[in-house]
């Protein structure tokens, strides 16, 4: 595989990956909208998977009340999951170093795989303490399991871009060495 073709693959899977983390924190601004939205389409058009899953429905109906009443009596509680999206973003747009130079900040994957894996724990923690059901903290978690695949394979990509750089870099001087007459 050539170094393009090495450096193609690894701007694709951190495109993918800086476009998931974007919509992720876009997707918190609107948290009372989209509850709302999900709570109706359960009594609508996605009203099998309501039946199937009696305790999902019964979940996001408690988690619109809870949200709606506490915005309509503390507003300021939605700057918490404000902020919450404006990180997401933060963090995506960190990733343009390693779209930019992958060799040079394979450091930011690996800062993004370290909190795909610390995302394990602090749902398991903060899980338990905020009372989440165990359904919802396994989609959680999902976000660090799913969230580590793709920088997974970026590093080992990387990995292999920089070996090819490095002996791309060593092929002249040793011609040069060859050609001096040195190496006879």
């Amino acid at each position: 595989m050539t170094p393009r073709h090495l450096e193609r693959r690894i701007r694709i899977w951190l495109i993918l990956f800086i476009i998931g983390l974007a919509v992720a924190g876009l997707t918190a601004f609107p948290l009372e909208f989209e509850l709302r939205w999900l709570v109706r389409s359960l009594h609508g058009w996605a009203s099998p998977v309501a039946d199937a899953i009696p305790s999902l429905q019964r979940w996001l109906e408690h988690v619109q009340t809870g949200l709606s009443e506490s915005y309509a009596k503390y507003p300021f509680l939605a700057y918490g999951t404000d902020w919450l999206a404006f990180a997401h973003l933060v963090i995506a747009i960190a990733f343009w170093g390693p779209l930019r130079d992958p060799v040079r900040n394979i450091w930011v994957i690996e800062f993004g795989m370290i909190a795909c894996v610390a995302v394990i724990p602090a749902v398991l923690i903060c899980g338990v303490v905020r009372d989440i059901p165990w359904g919802w903290q396994l989609v959680d978690m999902s976000f660090g399991v799913f969230g580590i695949i793709p920088l997974y394979l970026v590093r080992r990509l990387i990995k292999r871009l920089e070996v090819l750089r490095e002996s791309a870099m060593m092929a002249p001087a040793v011609e040069q060495v060859s050609h001096s007459g040195l190496a006879s």
